[in-house]
């Protein structure tokens, strides 16, 4: 129950005035018998206040982008006070978003490649064996693509809250889980169609203020989680976020090297 204590004023004018013992009340209710208003429920307890994408209400594509420009241009905020909640909320956000930052990357990059490798681009053009090739690597790799990173991003939330409970912190796992798939509006924002959808709705001055932050909203955010979910000072944040950082890092060569492993032997 959350409390405060609150003593009378005593009459100046009754020379037999006495202290009357403080009275426990709930901030929250105002009564004092509450047996506790800590809510039950994720609607009052702040995850859709604060996680525009378990809002109720309005559409998921006005949610998604809410939820990517909060985890990006408002890191801060969002990740300090991020609260506890159920997974299957956020990994569907984590494999929306990375679908569409790996397919409008790949979207971007094609007609690059296509200019960078002409002869090749006409011989797929021109061959349909090739053309089919090419739509199955389409089809299976971005899918897969985007899986890894939203594993690499869940690894990455895990591995911060292996390193703050090195540091004597409480675990936080599942707040930790939900922080790295939260974190994968970072490559919704910071790709290509982040880019496009910030300058058609913010203009060409917010676009470029959300892509000049790609390179520090990962530390931005992970200090942020550090120090207001786990409540760690900034020398312990700092050695947590190494800690997470090297373990991560490894997480996602070893991953890596193994799809495309996979990839090379299919």
């Amino acid at each position: 129950m959350s409390a405060q204590r609150v003593r009378p004023r005593a009459d100046s004018s009754d020379t037999d005035a006495f202290e009357v013992p403080a009275a426990v009340l709930c901030t929250i209710c105002g009564q004092s018998d509450c047996s506790g208003c800590t809510p039950a429920d994720e609607t009052a307890s702040g995850v859709m206040a604060i996680v525009p994408w378990e809002r109720p209400g309005g559409t998921s594509w006005s949610r998604l982008w809410g939820t990517a420009l909060a985890t990006t241009q408002g890191a801060d905020a969002f990740f300090s006070a991020l609260p506890d909640g159920a997974l299957p909320p956020a990994v569907r956000f984590a494999i929306v978003a990375e679908m569409l930052a790996v397919g409008s990357m790949v979207a971007m990059l094609l007609p690059i490649a296509a200019l960078a490798l002409p002869h090749l681009a006409l011989q797929v053009i021109g061959d349909p064996e090739m053309r089919v090739r090419a739509l199955e690597w389409f089809v299976i790799g971005v899918p897969a693509l985007a899986l890894w990173m939203v594993l690499a991003h869940a690894s990455h939330g895990a591995a911060l809250d292996a390193g703050a409970r090195k540091q004597g912190a409480r675990p936080q796992r599942r707040r930790a889980l939900r922080f790295g798939l939260y974190s994968c509006g970072w490559d919704l924002m910071t790709g290509p169609l982040g880019a496009i959808w910030m300058l058609g709705s913010r203009g060409a001055k917010a676009a470029a203020e959300v892509l000049a932050l790609s390179m520090r909203v990962p530390g931005r955010a992970s200090d942020a989680l550090l120090k207001g979910v786990y409540g760690l000072p900034e020398d312990a944040a700092l050695r947590a976020r190494r800690t997470g950082t090297v373990v991560a890092v490894i997480s996602a060569i070893v991953s890596a090297l193994g799809l495309l492993l996979a990839f090379a032997f299919a």
